[in-house]
C-alpha cells in the first residue's frame, strides 16, 4: 500500500469523525438556541464541519488519485 493511500485513508477517516462531531454539536441545545437567534451555528461547530469536509475531500482525492 502506497504512502498516499495510507494518508488518504487516514484523512478520510479523520474527516468523517470531524463531520460526526460537528453534526453532534449542531444538535445540542446551546447550538439550536444560537441558530434560532442568529441563523447560524456556533464557530466551533462550523470549524468541525468545515475541517471535516476538507479533510474528507482531500482524503478521497488521495485515494482515487493514481
Amino acid at each position: 500500500m502506497a504512502t498516499n493511500q495510507i494518508a488518504g485513508i487516514a484523512l478520510l477517516v479523520l474527516g468523517l469523525v470531524l463531520l460526526f462531531f460537528g453534526w453532534q454539536a449542531s444538535q445540542s441545545v446551546a447550538d439550536q438556541i444560537s441558530e434560532t437567534f442568529t441563523g447560524r451555528f456556533t464557530d466551533s461547530t462550523m470549524w468541525f464541519i468545515i475541517g471535516g469536509a476538507i479533510a474528507a475531500a482531500v482524503g478521497a482525492f488521495l485515494l482515487v488519485r493514481k
